[in-house]
């Protein structure tokens, strides 16, 4: 391991040797004059004030001066020490900071983590932009801190001894004269004043990453982020899926953790700037720090002046059940300190009662009994203590209801089921609500706090177990009416055989052999009764709308179970009808994939034509990349994730599914994002199965312009290079934040496609990058996406890559060729894409030349 050293003699422009004034020297001068003592001495003296003050102070960096490789800056107060250093047994060299005099080495921040130096020439300059600026051997900047919107004067960077390295203004010292700082940056490391969360105004996410091994600092798998999903609530994330979750704050701490670590304050603060967690100590004197190792658990370490060894506060172990969602939904996770328990809440029976009796939890639990909402005063509440609350994405808060208040706004919305108080200091203020499942839910044997849980009227009395009599009396009543009803009709089949005749024609509309024709090994797909649907959206309630595409409106609803469903149904106005609908159900019922929207069953009765899909709740990618204020909230490690996601999805579709499918109508507003940003490919009601040939030919055209190839377009020629075209003006809008169709290159009245050809043609593809993305992202990764995008978008299909190489190329696993000229990249269309839809709705009429 390289160390670094820590002697005052290396610091950048180290003050120069200065003879001693020994006693030797003054005794053999001392028949000097005193007027000749003073002026010698005032001489010494002002030739030692001008050395002096040519110097770089211990803690800071000057405009054109720098530190190479050996040399530190150390802190005002001798604590922290910025320098470069090699982990473990590597030799790569990085740029970072860490404690002084710790044994072992604590680095806590690392500028180059994901670029490191391969050799002992390093060295770290600020500009006069105050850009600090990592150069290697040959020159090359490897690393830079961001460029500030901020006026720059007489820039100069500090390392404080929180660890924090700051680039300032002048002399400035209030949080506006800083222009740059690396807690905006963390590393694995959470330390003291350090903010995990978000600036809503700028959409810069701070969170905290682990390394990926012990010897390699760059970005891991692991990441602590503030999910502003509902409630904020702070998560461990492992890649796109929630490995762990501690919590939403409850006016003292996160609900999730045992309380703050002693000597520490922890802080919220959510206001329209800003959210954010972090936490201060009380004795200055002690130090504490966070950090995520490469594995994914997290450890408190902490040490005094008088250690030279961190301790380990807390190691971060977990039991099993602060896995997320160990339980399933529903359901409340125990541990006894040697195994974990789950038990259904209260009212709720287990989804897969076999499963569960051998302690197979995952399914979770489901209602016993639905709530009543035409009379759903009459439902009460069971109260959790010592409880973890559960997982705030989906939910609803007020800062300003009392518990009472809260208790009745969840009464008056059929879908609430559970409330608490927001805030629990001083008797609790606030109000908070859940809706549908609940998820990840934890009981503690001290500390957490009080959960309501919504109980239906029939599970009231008797510690739950229902009236006996109310039972009873329902029972009679409801068998009753349907005897009524079975009476009425046996008389109206034998007085009148026309009923009879038009009675079994209906029924036979609603089978759906007689629709579809198809043997039953082809469609093995459930089927709804449009009662259960209707009121699993609340009649199609507008308030339950999630938006319309062009085969009609689609509708969130809650079946009897508690699963939350998007409900696509056939709009009497639409171009789309029988034929689109088939189609669905006939592919995508037979494709199964993580990056494919699930197709749960269908409903055909009389003129209606429903689909029911698995519920997503972050609903289509539109409505992230293209809106103002949402897009700030999508990290470019989310976008990145998401663009190899939908290519995954159209491998499987194009070459690994048992049929292969064309979508042939590939947008962002197709694309689905379910709870932790996955995408998924949706809405295959103009999809196509495709042998073995290489091209197909169709007189109907069917898409989205913006999205459609050139061959296609205009001569209704179709093949997977049409989806490939497709999936390249995605990865080009998710990249730049803009539509290609309505962006418009005001120099050069280009689309987005020939904005993105003429920035690659000169040069400058960077530019491309959406506005809310420069200030954090991974420069080659983005150069990389916008260079497989515009290879996906070359005019001829023969030149653009199959979906099989696109994969390995966004992973820089394959080597990319120049791209040409892409298709369509004009601002003004030609005559045939005048014809096109002047809307986002899928077409489906227009006819090929």
């Amino acid at each position: 391991m390289h160390l670094p050293m820590h002697s005052q003699d290396r610091l950048l422009n180290a003050k120069p040797h200065l003879p001693e004034f020994s006693s030797h020297f003054i005794a053999s001068k001392f028949e000097y004059t005193m007027g000749h003592s003073i002026i010698m001495l005032c001489t010494w003296f002002f030739l030692f004030s001008i050395i002096s003050g040519a110097s770089t102070s211990p803690d800071s960096l000057a405009v054109s001066q720098s530190i190479h490789d050996g040399e530190t800056l150390v802190s005002a107060g001798g604590i922290t020490e910025v320098g470069f250093f090699s982990p473990g047994n590597s030799t790569r060299r990085y740029l970072g900071i860490w404690f002084t005099n710790i044994s072992p080495l604590t680095v806590v921040w690392v500028a180059n983590r994901n670029k490191p130096l391969e050799n002992n020439s390093g060295v770290l300059k600020l500009n006069e932009k105050g850009i600090l600026v990592l150069l290697n051997s040959t020159n090359s900047t490897i690393w830079s801190s961001n460029i500030s919107s901020k006026a720059v004067n007489n820039p100069i960077a500090h390392l404080l001894d929180s660890g924090n390295f700051i680039v300032k203004n002048g002399q400035q010292t209030n949080e506006d004269g800083v222009l740059w700082q690396s807690f905006d940056y963390p590393g694995d490391t959470h330390l003291p004043e350090m903010k995990i969360g978000w600036n809503l105004e700028t959409g810069l996410e701070r969170y905290v990453s682990s390394w990926k091994r012990v010897d390699d600092p760059a970005e891991g798998e692991y990441a602590v982020k503030l999910d502003l999903r509902g409630y904020p609530q702070i998560m461990i994330f492992k890649g796109p899926d929630i490995k762990s979750r501690a919590g939403s704050w409850n006016g003292l701490s996160i609900v999730g953790n045992p309380g703050p670590i002693h000597e520490t304050e922890p802080k919220f603060v959510m206001n329209e700037k800003e959210v954010f967690y972090e936490y201060h100590v009380l004795d200055r004197s002690v130090f504490f720090v966070y950090k995520l190792t490469p594995s994914g658990t997290g450890q408190t370490l902490f040490w005094t002046p008088q250690t030279s060894t961190p301790q380990v506060a807390s190691t971060g172990e977990q039991d099993q059940c602060e896995n997320y969602a160990f339980c399933g939904a529903n359901s409340i996770c125990i541990y006894d300190g040697n195994h974990p328990t789950c038990e259904c809440l209260r009212s709720y029976i287990p989804k897969s009662p076999d499963q569960w009796n051998i302690s197979i939890w995952r399914n979770g639990c489901v209602p016993r009994n639905k709530s009543n909402c035409n009379n759903s005063y009459t439902d009460g509440f069971f109260k959790y203590s010592h409880m973890k609350l559960p997982d705030t994405s989906s939910s609803w808060f007020n800062t300003t209801m009392n518990l009472d208040e809260c208790q009745m706004s969840c009464l008056k919305n059929c879908s609430c089921t559970a409330y608490a108080n927001l805030d629990i200091r001083d008797g609790g203020s606030g109000c908070l609500l859940w809706f549908n499942t609940l998820a990840d839910l934890r009981k503690f044997s001290q500390w957490g706090q009080d959960l309501y849980i919504r109980i239906p009227d029939s599970e009231l009395d008797h510690g739950g177990h229902g009236n006996i009599k109310k039972k009873i009396v329902g029972i009679t009543i409801g068998a009753t009416v349907f005897g009524l009803f079975i009476t009425c009709v046996c008389i109206l089949v034998i007085k009148n055989p026309v009923w009879t005749r038009v009675y079994c024609h209906n029924a036979q509309i609603q089978c759906r052999k007689e629709y579809f024709r198809l043997r039953k090994e082809d469609m093995d797909l459930p089927t709804y009764e449009l009662s259960t649907i209707a009121k699993a959206t609340s009649n199609f309630s507008n308030r339950n709308k999630l938006g319309e595409g062009g085969f009609g409106p689609v509708y969130k609803g809650t079946l009897i179970d508690g699963q939350e469903v998007a409900v696509k149904r056939n709009s009497k106005m639409s171009d789309q009808g029988l034929e689109e609908f088939k189609n669905e159900v006939a592919l995508i019922a037979n494709l199964q994939h993580r990056n494919l929207v699930k197709l749960l069953g269908c409903c055909i009765q009389g003129e209606e034509k429903l689909l029911i899909y698995e519920y997503l709740p972050n609903k289509s990618l539109d409505c992230f990349i293209f809106d103002e204020a949402r897009s700030k909230l999508l990290a470019w490690h989310q976008r990145f994730h998401i663009i190899v996601g939908i290519a995954r999805g159209l491998l499987y579709l194009h070459q690994d599914s048992r049929l292969r499918i064309i979508h042939r109508d590939l947008k962002t507003s197709n694309i689905l994002l379910d709870a932790q940003m996955n995408p998924k490919i949706s809405d295959f009601g103009n999809a196509r199965t495709f042998g073995d040939q290489i091209e197909a030919k169709t007189k109907k055209v069917v898409g989205t312009y913006g999205y459609m190839p050139p061959e296609y377009a205009v001569h209704g020629h179709y093949s997977v290079k049409s989806d490939v075209f497709g999936f390249g003006v995605i990865i080009l809008e998710i990249v730049s934040g803009n539509k290609n169709r309505g962006f418009s290159d005001p120099e050069h009245s280009l689309n987005l496609l020939g904005h993105a050809w003429r920035l690659w043609t000169e040069e400058r593809p960077l530019e491309l990058i959406d506005t809310h993305l420069r200030e954090r992202c991974v420069p080659f990764e983005v150069l990389r996406c916008i260079h497989v995008g515009l290879l996906c978008v070359q005019q001829k299909p023969g030149d653009r890559p199959d979906m099989s190489s696109v994969i390995p190329m966004l992973n820089g696993e394959k080597l990319l060729h120049q791209p040409k000229a892409p298709g369509f990249y004009t601002g003004s269309s030609t005559r045939t894409c005048n014809l096109l839809s002047t809307n986002e709705m899928s077409l489906t009429i227009l006819e090929a030349r």
